[in-house]
């Protein structure tokens, strides 16, 4: 099989491919993973490719739109599925769906009477809104129908997303949906305990009572780090001990430092870049705080959440499925600075509904969010594919 991915980035999709492909080949799946270049101030992953993997890297394949690029990856593309000759190809992220589909369609037009590729393609999210402007939306939008006619199997990693998809931007039939929930490794971050967490703020450097709000991922505008400078001044009121911990980098690092500046919080704030030892940070972390405009299953809520952290966010996307009930976390309308602050000053000033939300937190994402899971639904949707006409 072939399976492509936009670019190994920090992030779900990265982890989600690597893991998938490293579980798949164990499973008698032999598999191709295609992979494109990295944006300017992205983390790579591509060291979790394991050893003996075929992973191909085509420097053509990126996420801005370049009609030259788009073009000789659509024919790189299209030889590779030559040469592997896949059952399957399967997709991950917005160009790689777009190019890697209509490189399945030249390469099932040439087969002739041989059998024909099985499409699938995964929204880990999607672009259809909080990006673009509403005429480039509109483009994508069709595009996206366009493509989910010429697609097996959707698969959509949370039923918000699948909402949205069906039902606010009608993308695809109700038959070629599937639902398959992320899955990771998360058995680093459930290790996590109190040893773990004195030790991760002497690591960090952090003073003795310091109650520590962080949160990890791309500092790009869809994330609205902004938002979660200005939660943190407000908490900051009345939280003297208050610090906030940002790990993650990209183009509004710079700006983002100056707002810190502008508003009185500089002192408070430690932007650490990007970071691997993220069970490091989610140990010695209070309460986490994500703030986007826009999320498919927020891997970075879901690794606190597993830490023992009980998690702020505000309610956009796949984020209700993973604080699916009050218990388990805090959800708040988009932009609410105010409300955000609200909920972290409550789990910062009760130690006791802290914990108790973060063991609570930690057991939910641990019986959903499995690698083991994901391989098994992966691989059914596969099975079903491979045995229809």
């Amino acid at each position: 099989m072939v399976r492509v991915i936009t670019r190994l980035n920090i992030g779900g999709p990265s982890i989600q491919a690597t893991r998938l492909t490293n579980a798949l080949d164990r499973n008698g799946f032999t598999t191709t993973l295609i992979h494109g270049r990295l944006g300017d101030g992205e983390g790579d992953m591509s060291y979790l490719i394991a050893p003996g993997s075929h992973a191909i890297h085509v420097p053509t394949l990126c996420r801005p739109l370049s009609p030259l690029n788009d073009l000789r990856t659509l024919f790189r593309l299209y030889g590779e599925m030559q040469r592997a000759r896949p059952l399957i190809v399967h997709t991950h992220m917005a160009k790689a769906g777009l190019l890697g589909r209509l490189a399945a369609g030249l390469y099932n037009a040439t087969r002739g009477s041989a059998p024909r590729a099985r499409v699938v393609h995964t929204y880990h999210g999607h672009v259809l809104e909080g990006y673009f402007s509403p005429l480039m939306t509109g483009i994508f939008i069709g595009l996206e129908r366009m493509l989910a006619r010429a697609s097996d199997r959707i698969i959509a990693i949370s039923p918000a997303i699948e909402r949205d998809l069906r039902h606010t931007f009608h993308i695809g039939r109700a038959d070629q949906y599937r639902v398959v929930p992320l899955g990771f490794d998360l058995s680093e971050f459930a290790s996590v305990n109190d040893h773990a967490r004195d030790q991760a703020r002497r690591t960090l450097q952090l003073a003795p009572g310091a109650e520590v709000v962080s949160t990890v991922g791309r500092l790009t505008a869809i994330k609205q780090h902004r938002l979660f400078l200005e939660a943190v001044c407000d908490a900051a009121k009345t939280r003297s001990k208050l610090i906030a911990l940002v790990a993650g980098d990209g183009e509004l690092r710079a700006g983002l430092e100056a707002y810190a500046r502008e508003i009185g919080i500089a002192d408070r704030v430690r932007f650490l870049g990007w970071r691997r030892d993220l069970a490091t940070i989610y140990a010695a972390t209070d309460v986490f705080l994500l703030t986007s405009r826009n999320e498919g299953t927020p891997v970075a809520l879901i690794e606190a959440m597993a830490s023992g952290v009980p998690g702020v966010s505000t309610d956009v996307g796949g984020v209700k499925d993973v604080i699916a009930t009050d218990d388990l976390g805090a959800k708040v309308r988009d932009g609410n600075a105010d409300a955000l602050a609200a909920h972290i000053v409550r789990y910062l000033a009760d130690p006791a509904l802290r914990r108790e939300t973060g063991m609570r937190a930690r057991a939910a994402v641990l019986g959903r969010y499995s690698l083991e899971r994901l391989v098994n639904d992966i691989l059914a949707v596969y099975r079903e594919l491979l045995a229809s006409p």
